[in-house]
């Protein structure tokens, strides 16, 4: 497993996985774009035998109290293999480090796998925004984790992309 810093030249792999993974709902690639240019968030990308597989970000002021899980997918065929929980212990790790607090996430409420695995890494659901997800009218469970009562998590190393 590798994961590393994402570049712009990760966006057409990025855009693929997030069209596979979120057809209905999938961000546009300008926005997208947008994300990984940001200053106020991380995104990471794993690669398996040099082909992104997968990609999460987080956004996360720097000295804020709190930050925003953005997104996390991996391509079907990875899923399942603690690639997802690695993506997220990481995003956490930076959050930590930019001086979070707290960690905020939207998940779908028909996807039981992602929230297992939210709550399986002390997240709690907090809130529900019903018909969040258009056009399929899918509900967003709203979590929160709070950092200070995280036990320190062993992530695989980031690498800096060259960009």
């Amino acid at each position: 497993m590798t994961l590393r810093t994402a570049t712009p030249a990760d966006l057409d792999a990025i855009m693929v996985i997030e069209n596979r993974s979120f057809p209905t709902d999938a961000w546009s690639a300008d926005s997208m774009a947008a994300e990984l240019a940001s200053p106020h968030g991380r995104y990471l990308v794993d690669e398996h035998d040099g082909v992104v597989i997968g990609y999460g970000g987080v956004r996360a002021l720097r000295g804020s109290a709190d930050a925003d899980i953005q997104t996390i997918a991996l391509d079907a065929d990875h899923r399942g293999a603690g690639r997802g929980r690695a993506l997220l212990r990481a995003l956490l790790d930076e959050a930590a480090e930019r001086g979070a607090r707290e960690v905020f996430l939207e998940v779908r409420a028909d996807n039981p796998t992602a929230e297992g695995l939210y709550l399986s890494e002390g997240f709690q659901e907090i809130g529900r925004r019903p018909h969040y997800y258009q056009p399929d009218d899918v509900d967003a469970i709203i979590m929160r984790v709070d950092l200070r009562r995280r036990p320190a998590a062993s992530t695989a190393p980031i690498e800096e992309a060259n960009a």
